[in-house]
């Protein structure tokens, strides 16, 4: 038997939402690769047909770097605004040869949507997009108002998009914000901080060759390297309800050309994962006594430089604080078995939690390959995922 009209209205919403993912997926927009203006512009034209308004934002330097919808809810009085957010450039290709399909795809096979941005995030945002559409006619219904943000700029680790709605003096500032990251077995609501630096370590020059023997930059960075992997950090603190310790990683060692010039300078890259614990402080004064102590064992004319890069905090949210309680809660009711999590990596949560913006940062459909080879998202789960986030608004509205 047939579900009835409200189940094939239900069934061709979620269609709806399938092709405006696809067309999304279709226009490539790797994050400082591609020109966001044709996926932005798909946008565009949905949001203008169905009605919805929105406006660009731009950065400092006039660059696209997102989409903003804003829903006033017209009730009287004062409300918070909530807003859902999914960025829309994506990660590169990596090798295309190992595809068993074009990154650009955007075919539906044995109930997978396919291509990169699929799962992170342009399903979701082609959902959020829907959401608003349904909720604009309800706005008599609330008071303050839904944002979505469909940001670029995101996977350049600029999250430029993020940064220009914060600094936008026209938007309202949101309550919350909930993250469309994809996976279904979580609601992500804290995530570690992070302290990033390049460290330029200097020595003379010379010839490989040469009959004196001079301790190299290389051989300096090198050494680096050593104190800094073997530094003693802190393990995971209980006392402070969380569950990661902190974590430091060399990511980039830089120096020299040829064979036969011993280089004067090798630039290394430092990625300090914080915790509540140990924070952007503490991961800059570890820092800083590992290369005290390098220039004090070896040292040279010119001193070793450090130059911090990025800076976040660490954040977890309480299952009982806004808006992780209205998704847990909506998840739950749904029927699902999920838990709180906090994740390793950074995410944009830690941008909006150095602002005060409490959020959440993941929950969605399943998906297989983000961010690597085949990157394919679960379109069976679908219905569910747009239920949880659908309901998980209208709590935070106060909508009935």
């Amino acid at each position: 038997m047939s579900g009835g009209p409200l189940e094939a209205e239900h069934d061709e919403r979620m269609r709806s939402v399938v092709e405006l993912a696809q067309e999304l997926i279709r226009r490539p927009s790797r994050g400082g690769v591609d020109d966001y203006g044709p996926v932005l512009g798909v946008l565009e034209d949905w949001l203008t047909g169905a009605g919805l308004p929105h406006r660009r934002l731009h950065d400092a330097d006039g660059a696209l770097v997102g989409l903003l919808v804003e829903i006033a809810g017209s009730r009287p009085g004062p409300g918070p605004w909530w807003t859902l957010d999914a960025c829309v450039d994506t990660a590169p290709y990596g090798d295309t040869t190992r595809w068993s399909f074009h990154p650009t795809s955007g075919q539906e096979r044995d109930g997978w949507l396919l291509g990169r941005g699929a799962a992170d995030s342009k399903l979701a945002a082609a959902m959020f997009c829907h959401i608003a559409a349904d909720l604009a006619p309800r706005a008599h219904e609330f008071a303050g108002g839904l944002a979505v943000l469909l940001d670029v700029d995101e996977h350049t680790g600029n999250f430029g998009g993020a940064r220009a709605y914060l600094t936008d003096p026209q938007a309202a500032r949101p309550a919350g914000v909930i993250i469309g990251y994809p996976g279904m077995d979580e609601v992500v609501v804290g995530g570690r901080g992070l302290w990033r630096a390049t460290i330029a370590v200097h020595a003379p020059s010379g010839h490989s060759g040469s009959s004196r023997s001079v301790t190299g930059a290389i051989t300096r960075a090198a050494r680096l390297v050593h104190l800094l992997d073997t530094a003693n950090l802190p393990g995971p603190d209980a006392a402070s309800g969380f569950p990661l310790g902190p974590k430091l990683t060399v990511t980039a060692f830089h120096g020299g050309e040829g064979f036969s010039v011993t280089p004067d300078r090798v630039d290394i890259n430092v990625d300090v994962r914080t915790t509540p614990s140990f924070d952007m402080h503490d991961a800059e004064t570890l820092v800083r006594k590992a290369v005290a102590e390098l220039d004090a064992e070896l040292p040279v004319p010119i001193p070793t430089e450090i130059a911090e890069v990025a800076a976040w905090p660490a954040f977890r949210l309480e299952e009982s604080e806004q808006p992780a309680a209205a998704l847990l809660s909506a998840a739950r009711e749904a029927g699902l078995d999920v838990r709180a999590k906090t994740a390793g990596p950074s995410n944009i949560g830690n941008l909006l939690a150095g602002h005060g913006i409490p959020a959440t940062a993941g929950f969605g459909v399943p998906y297989e390959g983000l961010h690597g080879i085949d990157e394919r998202a679960s379109l069976a789960e679908l219905p569910t995922v747009h239920t949880v986030h659908e309901q998980a608004v209208l709590s935070l509205l106060g909508i009935r």
